[in-house]
């Protein structure tokens, strides 16, 4: 599902080119997840914006499915976004100006690939059915980053992207978040890439490897 092989990024100081990433190689397959560690300022979150089409390599290339990112120009890079792939934040991003089922149903729109029996689905199994009219200021975090999860996974995409998904959340609420997106994982076609600075976090997902001096290593080679 998801190939980078050899991706450089560096961004320029006022002390000069600082070299962020410097040889990345990630491999992860279909229906799996795999959890990205790394020190603050390890470049996580950078490996995670170039995979999802938001910044581009300055060498190497990423691959998600069939398509390379590098060989696509902006506007096939935002339509690719729309329906390729789910993004959830620790931030959470919803639309305050929408209720909680029209942003669940956000995306999905977007990609032109809305299903009313899986929305209705995902609506159950999030714990939703009482929140649907409310707007987002409504909303615990907990509940808040629930609808996030149903959003990005409302269009069934190929790969889900996360980054410090629960990281706003306490311990319980986390974990319970947590465990309605691996339990739906299961039951989609998507592999997840979560960026997680929690060891035990990442000990729920199926691979875990660190981002040390720009590049990926097993969690148990440092």
């Amino acid at each position: 599902m998801l190939q980078v092989q050899g991706v450089l990024k560096s961004y320029a100081t006022p002390q000069g080119s600082l070299a962020v990433l410097a040889g990345v190689d990630l491999h992860l397959g279909e229906r799996s997840s795999l959890a990205l560690m790394g020190e603050s300022g390890s470049g996580k979150s950078t490996l995670l914006h170039l995979v999802a089409g938001l910044d581009r390599v300055d060498g190497g290339s990423i691959r998600v499915g069939e398509q390379r990112l590098d060989q696509l120009n902006e506007a096939q890079l935002a339509h690719w976004r729309r329906t390729e792939i789910g993004l959830v934040f620790q931030q959470f991003n919803l639309i305050g100006s929408l209720r909680v089922d029209d942003n669940l149903a956000f995306q999905a729109r977007l990609a032109g690939r809305f299903d009313s029996q899986w929305q209705a689905q995902l609506v159950e199994r999030l714990g939703l059915g009482d929140l649907l009219k409310r707007y987002p200021e409504q909303l615990s975090g907990g509940q808040q980053q629930r609808v996030a999860v149903g959003r990005a996974l409302a269009s069934r995409p190929g790969l889900l992207l996360a980054d410090e998904p629960t990281g706003n959340l306490d311990e319980a609420t986390s974990d319970d978040v947590l465990q309605l997106l691996l339990d739906l994982l299961r039951d989609t076609p998507t592999s997840l890439l979560m960026v997680t600075h929690s060891p035990r976090i990442a000990a729920r997902l199926d691979q875990q490897v660190v981002l040390h001096r720009g590049r990926v290593v097993p969690a148990d080679a440092r």
